[in-house]
């Protein structure tokens, strides 16, 4: 397998990032990548491994498709890529405090949780020591 060549079939770039064929076709139909179609072949060029890289680094970090979206059409309008900075910032400070909400309610259900466990295993006690 090529690693840094100047296209890929779409089995070669699947197999590099571990995702199946079907999502990079799945991510080309809705306008994320753009190969080179020779026939029925797709050859996907460095451009497409690159934003294939950004695009699953967003999904991990729980960005949707819409969102990439427009953080890789940023890119592709400003090769300085000071807009898509900025706009990444902003998307990741909005990401960072929906986590932190996130974490204060399992924090809170998990105290919930274990409240309510202590209170069923000291009756399940009171139940047993009285059949005792």
């Amino acid at each position: 397998m090529r690693k840094h060549s100047q296209s890929y079939t779409i089995n070669e770039l699947s197999t590099l990032y571990d995702v199946t064929p079907r999502t990079l076709r799945h991510y080309e139909d809705v306008g994320l990548l753009t190969p080179i179609r020779q026939g029925a072949r797709r050859l996907y060029r460095e451009r497409d491994r690159v934003r294939l890289q950004l695009i699953l680094r967003g999904r991990r970090l729980g960005f949707g498709l819409p969102e990439i979206q427009e953080m890789l059409d940023l890119y592709d309008a400003d090769p300085t890529e000071v807009a898509q900075l900025r706009d990444v910032i902003r998307r990741g400070d909005a990401k960072l405090e929906e986590l932190r909400t996130q974490v204060d309610e399992l924090q809170t259900m998990m105290a919930e949780i274990t409240e309510l466990r202590a209170k069923m295993q000291r009756r399940l006690d009171r139940i047993l020591n009285q059949e005792g």
